[in-house]
């Protein structure tokens, strides 16, 4: 499993609008092969900081939706929001349990 974890900066103003990006995509990319989670978050205790988890099978899986053209657009979206660079922490996981 690959977890990764995205967080960025925009203005205040902006973070609405990067959120609202974020869900509108989040539909088609849980769609996508290996997709475990795709989770927007905004930091509470920063108005300027939203975070992404994602969640999948394989890094394969991840490499491909990196690669693909509807993260590229996606990236025209968001990237000129960004008040500083993006910063993605990546992880691989073992799935130990799911406690619901």
């Amino acid at each position: 499993m690959l977890i990764a974890i995205v967080t960025f900066k925009t203005s205040p103003a902006d973070r609405p609008a990067a959120i609202a990006a974020l869900l509108a995509e989040a539909d088609d990319v849980r769609a996508l092969s290996g997709c475990v989670r795709f989770l927007p978050l905004a930091n509470p205790a920063d108005p300027c900081e939203t975070a992404l988890v994602h969640e999948w099978w394989d890094e394969a899986s991840f490499a491909h939706y990196v690669a693909s053209p509807g993260f590229a657009a996606f990236g025209a979206i968001l990237r000129p929001m960004m008040t500083e660079p993006p910063v993605s922490r990546r992880f691989a996981a073992t799935l130990l349990e799911t406690v619901a």
